[in-house]
């Protein structure tokens, strides 16, 4: 099964930057961001399919993230613009057949421990 990695969260102050990577082992096709707050469901952020060449957002976060991958070191990555507070939460990635399965949360891997991100006002 695959194994994932999430690193690169921190604390910044609203307006700020951060970049997120997610290191796989195993095979991958579609990967994504997930994010979950204190008291609320884990939910979609960002999906990149596996050619790279098509993407998906949640609605809050588009403009603002970007999503990409590093095919030789088996890595997604998003790159955080203009953080809000609201964006505070533990973000996760995971592995699934598609963008569309992804976007459904019917991935493919264990979720791994995450990485905290906490944006103040």
């Amino acid at each position: 099964q695959v194994q994932l990695v999430e690193s690169g969260g921190g604390s910044v102050q609203a307006g700020g930057s951060l970049r997120l990577s997610c290191a796989a082992s195993g095979r991958t096709y579609a990967m994504g961001w997930f994010r979950q707050a204190p008291g609320k469901e884990r939910e979609f952020v960002a999906a990149v399919s596996w050619g790279g060449d098509r993407t998906s957002y949640t609605d809050s976060v588009k403009g603002r993230f970007t999503i990409s991958r590093d095919y030789a070191k088996n890595t997604v990555y998003l790159q955080m613009h203009d953080l809000k507070p609201e964006d505070t939460a533990v973000y996760f990635c995971n592995v699934g057949n598609t963008i569309t399965t992804i976007q459904t949360a019917r991935v493919s891997a264990s979720w791994g421990q995450g990485t905290q991100v906490t944006v103040s006002s």
